[in-house]
């Protein structure tokens, strides 16, 4: 046991500042480095990767915030799929982490960075060795051959604990977390794209970005193709307005300072309570699947379902019945029958149960259940008006609020990320969510801690 504790309180780590607060420019600083550093990473392709093979996980990119084909492959799913397997374990009983401690917050961190180290490696000769990230079909039986492959695990491995250790720097130097940002990098990239790129691919007649697209459409007289174009631009709007909406939705609980008469503030809980967290999980859940299936089929056994051979597009199993159609593009189109509407059906049904098991997950794991709550108000010497002074008596209030809003909140989000990969959205549904709702708690932060400290001209930006 001594050589376990000796061993995750060891762990290499990126030292966190001496002191308690950073300035808004330090951590400006630092948050424009990593993301500078990771677009760099994302144009450094992989040395002895045959091209074609990058084409096979084009979808799974926002999801993993992950450029595959370049150093950066794995993306963060890895991280995310560590933080699962232990919510998992945590939540079951298996493990048990008393996170109200010091010394458990610390095991349970290195617990968690100890799983991402073993998925990156995993990873990385998973996607290498079951034939996911191949070297050129020219080496094939040549000595040669094999040892691309190692050489393409190392750089797998390589970016991955680059990525491990640039979340770790922002979560202690930069605002929010790495995960968080480097999903916002992505979705941002492809939405620009998507938005305004005027070149038209061969074979086609339209531009790949829908702004020129829905203007060339509508000059050549075809109103299919110009509502297509359309119907993805306002869906992209909607779902940015809408999640903007929720999450400024909140439930106030009033709360005095025991020692001080007259005096109380406001402790907000958002409707939205457990944020984004759980649509990244459920996200990252179904990408693995997706993962497992491509791997399962290459092995000769698709329990999960098939893909096309020629698409690489899911077309029969679980695999299929995860996969989110585009209801408006058929709508249009006349081409939606009930088997689209029955695949839409249990997509959005997943979603919305998977967000709702995180959600209850994540509260338990990150100190957002009531008991935690309760300490942290009596601790800072709150108390509900009109209620004896006690921790249980302020838990078992907080328990009417918390449960349900995490329940709610966690459907709520569910059904909004559903809905949004549906209708065809820019990029995709889940990561514009995911993107919006992750700029709007960056924004809370800092307006929250560095108003003061920030420039005059930002400061009026931010709306002080």
């Amino acid at each position: 046991m001594s050589m376990w504790k000796g061993l995750l309180m060891n762990l290499p780590e990126v030292e966190g500042p001496t002191q308690k607060l950073l300035s808004f420019k330090e951590k400006l600083k630092w948050t424009g480095v990593i993301l500078i550093i990771y677009y760099i990473l994302g144009m450094l392709p992989l040395f002895g990767l045959d091209p074609q093979s990058q084409f096979r996980f084009e979808q799974l990119e926002i999801i993993l915030a992950a450029k595959f084909g370049s150093l950066i492959s794995l993306g963060i799913g890895p991280i995310v799929t560590a933080s699962i397997v232990l919510q998992l374990l945590n939540g079951s009983g298996i493990l048990k982490f008393d996170l109200t401690t010091p010394e458990g917050k610390r095991t349970f961190q290195g617990v968690q960075k100890l799983l991402a180290i073993f998925f990156i490696i995993f990873e990385a000769i998973i996607y290498v060795f079951m034939g996911g990230l191949n070297p050129p079909q020219q080496f094939v039986g040549i000595a040669f051959y094999t040892q691309l492959r190692y050489l393409l695990v190392f750089q797998l491995i390589l970016g991955g604990i680059m990525i491990l250790f640039m979340d770790e720097v922002i979560s202690k130097w930069g605002f929010g977390s790495g995960i968080s940002l480097f999903i916002v990098a992505g979705v941002s990239q492809q939405i620009f794209i998507q938005t305004f790129n005027w070149i038209i691919p061969e074979g086609s007649t339209y531009s790949i970005g829908a702004v020129w697209a829905l203007f060339q459409a509508l000059s050549a007289g075809d109103p299919t193709e110009a509502g297509i174009r359309f119907s993805a631009l306002l869906a992209t709007v909607l779902v940015f307005f809408i999640a903007v909406y929720a999450q400024a939705m909140k439930v106030e609980i009033p709360l005095s300072f025991g020692r001080i008469r007259g005096h109380g503030i406001r402790w907000p809980l958002s409707f939205l309570y457990t944020s984004n967290i759980p649509v990244i999980l459920v996200a990252a859940l179904m990408a693995n699947m997706q993962l497992w299936g491509r791997f399962m089929q290459n092995w000769g056994f698709p329990l999960l379902g098939r893909f096309s051979e020629t698409t690489n597009q899911p077309i029969s199993g679980l695999v299929y019945l995860l996969q989110s159609p585009n209801v408006v593009r058929g709508a249009i189109t006349g081409s939606i029958g009930w088997g689209e509407i029955g695949q839409a059906f249990v997509y959005l049904l997943f979603m919305m149960l998977g967000a709702v098991v995180f959600s209850m997950f994540w509260v338990q794991t990150a100190g957002m259940d009531a008991r935690s709550q309760a300490k942290n108000m009596m601790s800072s010497g709150l108390q509900i008006p009109g209620f004896r002074k006690d921790e249980r008596i302020l838990e078992r209030i907080l328990n009417r609020y918390i449960w349900p809003l995490t329940v709610m909140g966690g459907l709520a989000v569910g059904l909004l990320a559903g809905i949004a990969d549906l209708t065809g959205a820019l990029s995709r549904g889940t990561g514009i969510l995911l993107s919006v709702m992750i700029v709007y708690k960056l924004y809370e932060e800092i307006a929250q801690q560095h108003m003061m400290d920030m420039n005059p001209m930002l400061r009026r930006f931010m709306g002080s």
